[in-house]
């Protein structure tokens, strides 16, 4: 019984999602710290953000649940299909916000400062007060996003620096090649939430190019603080390599447009982060 209920909770903590912030987060330590890391503090820097990255997206599905419960995309979500009672599930994700605050709060006042504001520009800010009412409330959700990697080196070198900030702009960038792809492929479903899109705002053509514009600015980022950072050479042209990549697919989803290429572009750009964070853990 406990195991099934458990398992009706994976889909509120978006864990592929959760694993790729964390990721970005335990980058900006080791950009710091290199080799000089702490398996103590290593382990209280993933579980802090687990709980807290967690508990926000959490948060954030119960607050949704109604517009989850007019898209087919989301409609079988836990909470609008009935599988789990709103408050319990609301009471979880404040539970687990809390246990992470404090284990942040443990390591770092300064590191736990800038996840709980990641937590209350995501919860608050972004889907509380701009979600339904501008498309803009994607830069929003980026800022957040990138909160866990400036944490991160924020932990380990105890300040906030020019390079932490430069990669949380690269989380930041990152943030509307996932959000705007799929408010294309499921516009329909938006519009019936009643949430405002770039699409229906601004049209497809100039989504797209906010898509490239923005995979662009990502990948620049991330190669200039690669650089920043001391990265070898071979370590470098492997990362320009990954940027060519994001580049073609941008420029080819402006070219010639189709849902293919948007997805292609998507897809390529997650891996592109995953493959930029592990470059930069190695190289560090």
């Amino acid at each position: 019984m406990l195991l099934r209920e458990a398992k009706q909770y994976l889909p509120l903590i978006k864990i592929l999602q959760t694993a790729l912030l964390i990721l970005t987060g335990i980058t900006g330590f080791i950009s710091a710290r290199g080799s000089e890391v702490s398996a103590d503090i290593l382990a209280g820097l993933f579980g802090s953000l687990f709980m807290i990255i967690s508990g926000s997206t959490i948060l954030n599905m119960v607050y949704d649940r109604d517009i989850d419960a007019r898209m087919q995309r989301t409609v079988k979500r836990p909470l609008p299909s009935g599988k789990l009672e709103t408050f319990e599930v609301f009471a979880a994700g404040i539970v687990m916000s809390c246990i992470g605050f404090s284990w942040a709060l443990a390591l770092s006042p300064l590191y736990a400062m800038i996840i709980f504001f990641g937590l209350f520009t995501d919860v608050v800010v972004y889907t509380m007060w701009l979600k339904r009412r501008t498309p803009w409330s994607i830069v929003w959700g980026g800022i957040s996003g990138g909160m866990p990697i400036l944490a991160g080196r924020a932990l380990a070198i105890g300040q906030i620096d020019k390079i932490g900030i430069l990669l949380a702009i690269s989380i930041l960038l990152w943030i509307p090649t996932h959000i705007m792809t799929f408010n294309m492929k499921y516009l329909e479903d938006y519009k019936r939430a009643g949430i405002p899109t770039f699409p229906s705002r601004y049209g497809f053509q100039a989504t797209r190019w906010t898509i490239a514009l923005s995979s662009f600015g990502a990948a620049i980022a991330i190669g200039i603080g690669s650089f920043a950072l001391g990265l070898s050479g071979g370590l470098l042209w492997i990362l320009a390599g990954l940027s060519i990549g994001i580049f073609a697919l941008a420029l080819l989803s402006l070219i010639q447009p189709s849902e293919r290429i948007n997805f292609g572009l998507f897809k390529f750009a997650s891996l592109y982060m995953i493959g930029a964070m592990i470059l930069l853990i190695i190289g560090t």
